[in-house]
């Protein structure tokens, strides 16, 4: 063969392989897509991930269907993407306890970093603690010193045991010693139903808080994050109460694993420019959550370090399994 034809037929298997991949890309999505949220309907990432499959569906022609999977610790989702096809018509909102869940339960096998298809990451969830407005604390180093001299009188809801919401509130009892009584639910829809409820004293939430707050229904005490919450800014962070326990929690969206990087393609470039459409920027807003978008390679590395941090994190809090 000489060089002039060799040249042609390297070119034209180039061609064939681009022109494989934009079929993949044009054929796919043939059906509907189904989107797991592992969560209760009504909380923050469920509110923002319907206006995400709203938009995506107009985007790609097929409806994008949400699915709630509450329970759990939030894993149902992932625990499904280990039974479902990898074609790209299953898809699950990530969260920290996907990845934290398999250290804290050894009956859990999947992998977080190699049995899911990182596909985008889009967001980061403000945590905070909330009661009611009319409970007697107005500070949390007032609900901590309650709870100091009065030990197991209190009782606290969260997301879920194994949370990121639980972890972080464990840690500051494990500082102060505290003793009380954590109850998980099923999302933060639920855990704030029951605040508002009477059934717990405080609630260690992420931000599906703010319209409550905003409406005088509850109290913003402190937030979990480095920065206090732009909408909240008389509102301290935990640290500077003295109290050094910072939580970022990135959220985005994932798959089976072993998706063709074609049909990720499609998904990231749909569902990134669906967050950046003024709907979903200002639910965003409204709950103080930053747009943090990072492709599947860069969002699948940030989670094989951070899982590396968790581990050693539940290790100090001697959380982790004998």
């Amino acid at each position: 063969m000489n060089a002039v034809t060799r040249r042609a037929a390297l070119a034209g298997a180039a061609a064939l392989s681009l022109a494989a991949g934009a079929h993949a890309q044009a054929k796919f999505p043939e059906k509907p897509i189904r989107l797991i949220i592992p969560w209760a309907a009504g909380g923050p990432a469920d509110g923002g991930f319907r206006i995400l499959a709203e938009s995506v569906s107009q985007k790609l022609g097929q409806p994008v269907v949400v699915e709630n999977k509450g329970g759990a610790a939030g894993v149902l989702g992932a625990l499904a993407l280990q039974e479902a096809k990898p074609d790209g018509y299953t898809l699950c909102q990530m969260h920290m306890g996907m990845l934290r869940q398999p250290l804290l339960n050894p009956q859990l096998k999947y992998d977080p970093i190699k049995d899911l298809t990182y596909i985008l990451q889009i967001t980061g969830f403000v945590m905070g603690v909330v009661v009611r407005a009319e409970a007697p604390w107005k500070t949390l180093p007032e609900l901590l010193a309650y709870a100091k001299a009065n030990p197991g009188k209190l009782n606290w809801g969260t997301l879920g045991i194994g949370s990121t919401q639980h972890l972080a509130m464990e840690r500051i009892g494990m500082a102060q010693g505290l003793s009380w009584t954590h109850a998980p639910y099923r999302g933060t829809a639920d855990t704030l139903r029951a605040l508002l409820g009477g059934e717990i004293d405080f609630a260690s939430e992420s931000s599906g808080w703010a319209p409550m707050v905003m409406a005088g229904k509850l109290r913003l005490l402190a937030v979990f994050t480095a920065r206090r919450a732009k909408r909240f800014p008389d509102v301290p962070t935990v640290r500077e109460l003295g109290l050094e326990v910072v939580v970022e929690s990135p959220g985005g969206l994932v798959g089976p694993p072993g998706m063709d990087p074609a049909v990720v393609k499609v998904l990231a470039d749909a569902f990134r420019a669906a967050a950046q459409e003024p709907r979903h920027v200002e639910f965003l807003a409204r709950l103080d959550q930053p747009l943090i978008l990072l492709d599947g390679p860069a969002y699948r590395a940030e989670m094989t370090k951070t899982l590396e941090q968790e581990r050693e994190l539940l290790r100090r809090l001697k959380l982790l399994p004998a």
